[in-house]
């Protein structure tokens, strides 16, 4: 391995350590349905994005919210010393790539064979968190009008 290759596989591994996130990998649903719950959770807060998940009629809510579930566990394996309350975790990316596709073959009429394609695929999950910081409350400003009237 040539140095400037060793020195970009470096970079991205340190690049890993500070992202947060979980994989869900050849989950037997359509990567069209999975991404409809995707995109109904992307850019949420985290607890939002749970209570969705858990009340959404759609199968694949149950697996994203596993996968969540997982991605705040491995927030919380690397940052030990850090209450979970103090920093305000969102879901800052969530993916969805088509896997592999099963072909099987379904009985037709008159001797035929129509193929069904059984769709996986691969969800990423990122989260991160955004220090939560004490404003000090501004006294509101009190703005005299004066009103003259020229003759």
């Amino acid at each position: 391995m040539g140095a400037r290759k060793r020195n970009r596989a470096e970079q991205l591994k340190e690049e890993k350590k500070n992202l947060f996130y979980a994989t869900l990998q050849n989950c037997p649903t359509s990567p069209r349905k999975m991404r409809l719950v995707a995109d109904m959770v992307r850019g949420l807060e985290v607890n939002r994005a749970l209570d969705l998940l858990k009340f959404s009629s759609k199968e694949a809510s149950a697996k994203v919210e596993k996968l969540l579930l997982s991605a705040i566990a491995n927030w919380q394996n690397k940052n030990e010393n850090i209450k979970i309350e103090d920093n305000l975790l969102f879901i800052k990316e969530i993916f969805v790539d088509q896997s592999r596709t099963l072909k099987r073959i379904q009985p037709a009429p008159q001797g035929r064979a129509h193929r069904i394609k059984k769709r996986s695929n691969h969800v990423t999950l990122i989260i991160d968190s955004v220090v939560r910081e004490e404003k000090p409350v501004k006294k509101a400003a009190v703005v005299k009008e004066t009103n003259t009237k020229t003759n």
